[in-house]
């Protein structure tokens, strides 16, 4: 089985550089890796150079048109049999192709997605957001579960595969942001492919480096959802709300404590509850005090952006119906 493992980037020469390094060191070695630099201005072609002697490697430059129809690009140009997409902020455990490629051969898949994790050398607030992302306690926890909150598992683009009868048949991303993996698996789904959850072939996803990039990466994911119910209504589920009701009790727990002291003491026991649990569960899987305090905020972070992205959209382009427009 060859894989061919297609990476888009856009100004970010120091994290491919981190995740070409990685893939030098796999265990299976029947692959190549495409770069697209998608209209980057800080390109990162002779890091990419570099690796020319370690690595089966493919170095392309495209005008800037977001990253779903940058793998796009890659696609058409790939020559595997499975096309793999990594996020360019990924660290790629060494084992990880020999990982998808046993679990192929003993479990057919026509797409499959994989789940991230920190690695040790994250710093405390990157720990934090991957904990926020991938907790029980958050919507993150949906992530990387064989089934979703919507019946069917979707493969998120910074761990997932797809092989080329998938792409033959379906097609690409059709939109470049905004929920485009989420839709692509959809698509995926209802042309009668099989997609799976690959547990063991994880990713160290770095994701953001500040709370303030955190938040408005949750802010894009919440109004994403309402772009995807846009192409797919039915894919809208309770669940999806729980960000948006979060907030809201957040802004009544605020306005309890300005007028209404008896109600304020209710909401503030739930607040604490709420954080302990996640400082506690954060503390035994991390083993760091700083990292499960950081944890409560990162989680406070995430279900507040999503929320608020996630109700600002469904008010403008569901209530209101305004600038509704499907965005590619």
């Amino acid at each position: 089985m060859f894989f061919s493992v297609i990476i888009p980037l856009y100004n970010r020469p120091q994290e491919i550089d981190e995740l070409l390094s990685t893939l030098t060191k796999q265990t299976y070695t029947a692959f190549e890796v495409l770069i697209i630099e998608d209209g980057s201005t800080l390109d990162a072609k002779e890091i990419v150079k570099s690796y020319q002697d370690d690595l089966d490697i493919h170095y392309y430059f495209k005008e800037n048109g977001g990253q779903g129809f940058a793998r796009n690009y890659g696609f058409e140009r790939a020559k595997g049999d499975y096309f793999i997409i990594f996020d360019s902020d990924c660290l790629i455990p060494s084992n990880y192709l020999e990982t998808v490629r046993n679990h192929l051969y003993e479990h057919h898949l026509d797409a499959y997605g994989g789940p991230d994790a920190a690695h040790k050398s994250f710093t405390p607030i990157q720990k934090a957001i991957s904990y926020a992302m991938t907790s029980v306690f958050t919507t993150g926890g949906i992530r990387g579960k064989k089934r979703n909150a919507g019946g069917q598992f979707h493969p998120r683009s910074f761990n997932m595969g797809v092989s080329r009868k998938v792409w033959e048949k379906v097609g690409g991303f059709i939109i470049t942001r905004l929920g485009e993996d989420i839709e692509y698996s959809i698509r995926i789904h209802e042309a009668g492919f099989k997609i799976g959850l690959i547990p063991t072939a994880k990713v160290y996803h770095k994701r953001r480096t500040s709370f303030k990039q955190f938040w408005k990466q949750l802010h894009f994911f919440g109004r994403a959802r309402i772009n995807i119910y846009q192409f797919f209504p039915n894919t809208l589920k309770a669940v999806h709300f729980f960000p948006a009701l979060f907030t809201l009790f957040l802004i009544f727990s605020v306005l309890a404590n300005l007028f209404c002291s008896i109600f304020a003491v209710w909401c503030n026991w739930l607040i604490a509850i709420y954080a302990l649990l996640i400082f506690i569960d954060s503390f035994f899987e991390n083993k760091s005090v700083k990292v499960a305090f950081l944890s409560v905020i990162a989680s406070f972070v995430q279900l507040t952006a999503y929320g608020l992205g996630f109700m600002e959209d469904f008010w403008k382009k569901i209530i209101l119906k305004k600038n509704n427009k499907k965005i590619a």
